[in-house]
């Protein structure tokens, strides 16, 4: 088993609509033998419920373009503030320019603050084999942010 002291704590709001629940993960997660180190809470990616650097790694799966109204830089931000100094970070999702804006500059930004190996990649291309393929799937502006605090 890879990294076997590794606990992870997985964080959702659980709408009713997307038929998702806490119960659900938890029993996937016991259905692949961690459950016993996996622990799951409601939370809002607006405002985490953790102090400052409170953990090793972050990442988020196709989050953020879900959470209407919010500002789509500060909910990375949000995600970055609870990483420890040193930590790394993978933060994937549909970032349409009308919704992120210009990720290279931010991308640059969170350089500018410190962050290392900090890169943009085109998931769209890498996950799915090409970008028209990804465009089908409404995923075209797939892409990860990754880095170390």
């Amino acid at each position: 088993m890879t990294w076997p002291e590794a606990k992870v704590t997985g964080i959702d709001y659980w709408a009713a609509v997307y038929n998702y629940s806490q119960a659900l993960c938890e029993k996937n997660a016991a259905s692949e033998g961690v459950g016993s180190r996996c622990t799951f809470r409601h939370g809002d990616a607006n405002k985490l419920d953790f102090p400052d650097e409170s953990f090793d790694a972050v990442m988020s799966n196709y989050v953020y373009h879900n959470i209407t109204g919010a500002d789509k830089r500060e909910l990375l931000l949000e995600t970055l503030r609870v990483l420890k100094k040193g930590g790394v970070f993978a933060l994937n999702d549909e970032m349409k320019p009308r919704m992120y804006g210009d990720m290279e500059a931010f991308a640059q930004k969170i350089r500018d603050m410190g962050y290392e190996d900090v890169r943009l990649i085109d998931t769209a291309k890498e996950a799915f084999g090409s970008r028209r393929r990804a465009a089908m799937m409404l995923l075209g502006e797939s892409r990860m942010l990754v880095g170390r605090k």
